[in-house]
């Protein structure tokens, strides 16, 4: 980890103690960090139509079951690459859950949980290193694929610090067997070898809702949008939403204290944050 404080783990005691500090850095992060930028800010907030899709991830309550990871793989028609590949880094699912230890070897603490899917970040690395602009951000902040335009340079992935996007290396696909052409979800396009893939926050059901919404003639309600990841979490630890809405779910997680950006001081602006985990055990009763 090298310092760097991917998942944040503490007593309840210990985070009262560092709860100025956190408020502190929570404001640095969104006020001196953001003028640090090369580039010119993007007011991604009041865009198109005023939804801004964002999501919150609470570590206190995910249990590693990696559920989200099958939705996911079966929701977006990802392929199963097989032993061989996974062992050359070649894996396809488009969300991984980390696990951590911590304290001695002999006599660890944990595990500790961590889902990392795309962070649709809101100064994404990816996206000035694509030459054919395959990565690009939509008027709502999802850090969208076009597929059509891909070809393959991994740029993208090599600029990405969270290591969320994944390369068909081969045709895992077969798109002659009916079987197999009836498992897939229809509402998601299946891609060819040579192409870049990630978490595209489920965007066919957000499509799907807004289309609802707009024939009702009534914005998308909070919580109608449920990504696949969200929909099997037994503990619901997956939040999605608009954040836009100041009382949206996942607003009112995102203000909490425990709301932290995975590798923040890159000032990459992630829209998928942190509620770090917490401990309160009983100090009398001794492991």
């Amino acid at each position: 980890m090298e310092g760097r404080d991917l998942l944040r783990e503490s007593s309840l005691e210990e985070f009262l103690k560092k709860r100025e500090k956190l408020r502190e850095e929570q404001a640095k992060e969104k006020k001196e960090l953001h003028d640090l930028s090369l580039y010119p800010e993007v007011d991604y907030q009041n865009q198109g139509n005023g939804y801004a899709w964002g999501m919150s991830i609470d570590l206190n309550s995910c249990v590693g079951c990696n559920a989200c990871m099958i939705a996911c793989q079966s929701e977006n028609n990802i392929p199963i690459v097989g032993k061989e590949q996974v062992v050359r880094s070649r894996e396809m699912h488009w969300i991984r859950v980390d696990a951590y230890f911590k304290g001695e070897p002999d006599k660890p603490e944990g595990p500790f949980f961590q889902p990392v899917p795309c962070m649709h970040c809101e100064n994404a690395p990816c996206e000035p290193v694509c030459p054919v602009h395959a990565t690009v951000h939509s008027s709502e902040g999802l850090n969208d694929m076009v597929y059509n335009r891909c070809v393959g340079t991994k740029y993208c992935s090599n600029n990405c610090p969270y290591k969320v996007r994944r390369f068909n290396f081969f045709l895992y696909q077969d798109w002659e067997t009916p079987t197999y052409q009836l498992m897939r979800n229809p509402d998601v396009s299946v891609r060819s070898r040579g192409v870049m893939e990630k978490c595209t926050y489920c965007v066919q059901r957000i499509q799907a809702a807004k289309i609802t919404s707009e024939l009702e003639g009534r914005p998308v309600r909070d919580g109608e949008i449920v990504t696949a990841c969200q929909s099997v979490c037994p503990t619901e630890a997956i939040v999605f939403g608009n954040i836009n809405d100041p009382n949206s779910k996942v607003s009112k997680l995102k203000a909490l204290e425990r709301d932290y950006s995975l590798l923040g001081e890159l000032n990459t602006r992630p829209r998928t944050t942190y509620l770090s985990a917490l401990r309160n055990p009983n100090p009398e009763i001794k492991s």
